[in-house]
Order: structure tokens, then sequence, then C-alpha cells
């Protein structure tokens, strides 16, 4: 084999390495363990723990008695769907007093799946395909109803 045959060996099993490694991507924040270890529950206000770790990605949906964290990291293979390898999510929880009163650490093991959007609606019945529909009227109408609709 020529050098410019080893070459283009090299070549092409660098790319095909490197077109089969992960991408890997994190969206989110979720502060870590050392920057939570600072906030003091029952001492720290929404004001405090603003300027220690910053305004959270959100906020309570029903009531503002919480702040949340979430940090998610995906990874993509070639063509494979992406896969969630990592979540965190912090939950603050404030009193009345705006004051710490809890601090909730949960990972991807603490998640459940939920299925927002399946674009079914179960239906009774059987389950017809376009053929089964238009050749299942074949019989039902007489000729008579047809010419009656005519006039």
């Amino acid at each position: 084999m020529t050098r410019f045959g080893h070459l283009a060996c090299a070549t092409a099993l660098g790319v095909t390495l490197i077109g089969c490694s992960p991408v890997i991507s994190t969206h989110g924040y979720a502060p870590p363990e050392e920057e939570l270890s600072e906030i003091a529950v029952g001492q720290d206000t929404r004001g405090s723990v603003r300027r220690k770790i910053g305004r959270p990605g959100l906020g309570g949906v029903f009531t503002d008695d919480g702040w949340y964290y979430v940090s998610t990291t995906v990874e993509r293979l070639t063509w494979h769907e992406p896969k969630v390898t990592d979540r965190r999510v912090v939950a603050i929880r404030f009193d009345q007093a705006d004051t710490v009163a809890a601090i909730n650490t949960y990972g991807l093991e603490d998640g459940r799946v939920v299925d927002l959007e399946t674009r079914t609606t179960p239906t009774r019945g059987s389950e017809l395909t376009v053929l089964q529909q238009l050749l299942g009227n074949i019989g039902n109408i007489s000729a008579e109803q047809v010419i009656n609709e005519q006039q």
C-alpha cells in the first residue's frame, strides 16, 4: 500500500470514529451542592438566595411559594432518538415571611415519565381502515336512495 493509501485509510477511520461519538448538551442550570450549602434554612430570604445562586428558571405554578432550578443533560448519537442522561431539579420552598423553608434536590431516578401528547383519542368500537369503511357501505345504500337524493 502506498503512502497515499495509508493516509486515506487513516482519514476514513478518523471520520468514522468522529461520526460515531455522541453529542452531549446541557440545558438549564441547577446549582451544585457547594452553592446550596451556603443557603441556611430559616435564615436566608428570596433576596439572599437570588444573590447567592441567581434567579430560578421556574417559579411556583399555582402559588409563588417555591423556586425551581432545572438542569438536563441530553445525549444525541447519530440517527438515534435523543436520550436524557441526567436531570437535576433543585426546589427551594419559602414560607409566608419569604424565608427559606426547605431545600430539596431531585434526580432523574426520582422522576416519572409523563406522556403529555399522545395524538390519539380513545374511541369505542372497532377501528376500520379507509378501504373497510368504503366497502362497508356497499349494500347499505339502495338505488332508490341515490335517485331520490339527486332529484
